[in-house]
């Protein structure tokens, strides 16, 4: 199918964006990298009166390091991650050029935006699971000024935010940098969307864990924080019997779907296997391999 029809305009600085997105009204929609937005407007699922291009604002694409936060520009490709190998970004947030590498095929990565993700806040999508994992903030600008949004009051429901319709957002600012992480995902076929995923992250000092965080993608509407599988391994020694208790919590929070389609039992076993794996992989990833 083709999209609807739709006006196109194109801003070059964040201020032209809001304003744009005040004049056109709440049925307009930012394009970035398009990777989500042109497949839904082509199969008219998606029917935007108008699209403002932002691959012409400058001053979005970065990665850089502010004392304990990484700070990403909105406009930064998923590719740019993935390939960094910069000092800032491989102390205590190593993981998330790892975990850029489960995003689509190739193509995909080199066109979408870390800003554009979030944004679309999909439960499955990589970069919104690491904004609950690293305690994100994400930092939009309207016709306000800018404000900044903990990640936990960010996702809202199903590809749905807390960000304002004359709103874009311009940079996410990952927390809480810890040594060991790993991200594992389950897909039928490599560059799908997952049907389950786990992240972890956390520190070992003195043999024991600390500053745990565990978060699930592709099983709630939206990135699923486990406060009590954390809590389960806080403290604790890194070992097989640890991942096992925190991968047994894991699979037990997950809520039995109302869709008939959906087989929970199936995906509790994917949960508790990806969970335990990703525990394994963090240390085997960590400093001290």
């Amino acid at each position: 199918m083709k999209p609807a029809t739709f006006e196109y305009h194109r801003a070059y600085t964040p201020d032209e964006v809001v304003e744009l997105l005040d004049e056109l009204g709440e049925d307009a929609k930012i394009l970035a990298g398009g990777q989500s937005l042109a497949p839904m407007m082509n199969f008219r699922l998606a029917r935007p009166s108008a699209l403002i291009d932002v691959n012409t604002v400058v001053g979005l694409d970065y990665i850089r390091r502010e004392g304990d936060q990484l700070c990403v520009g909105a406009m930064t490709r998923h590719r740019t991650v993935e390939t960094s190998t910069d000092a800032d970004v491989q102390d205590g947030f190593a993981l998330l050029p790892r975990a850029a590498r489960w995003i689509g095929h190739y193509p995909i990565r080199t066109r979408g935006t870390v800003g554009g993700s979030i944004a679309h806040s999909d439960p499955t999508a990589e970069w919104c699971i690491l904004a609950r994992l690293y305690d994100a903030d994400v930092v939009v600008q309207g016709p306000e000024g800018r404000r900044t949004v903990p990640s936990e009051g960010w996702f809202t429901g199903f590809l749905s935010t807390s960000i304002g319709p004359s709103e874009m957002v311009v940079e996410t600012r990952f927390s809480r940098p810890r040594p060991y992480g790993a991200l594992t995902e389950y897909a039928r076929r490599r560059g799908d969307f997952a049907i389950a995923a786990s992240a972890v992250a956390f520190d070992v000092v003195d043999g024991r864990c600390q500053d745990v965080s565990i978060v699930l993608g592709g099983v709630a509407t939206e990135p699923l924080r486990l406060p009590e599988a954390e809590a389960a391994v806080e403290g604790s020694v890194p070992e097989d019997q640890t991942w096992a208790e925190a991968a047994r919590i894991a699979a037990a929070a997950i809520k039995k779907s109302s869709d008939p389609q959906d087989d929970d039992r199936y995906r509790r076993h994917l949960v508790d296997t990806l969970t335990r794996r990703a525990f394994d992989e963090a240390l085997v990833t960590g400093p001290t391999s």
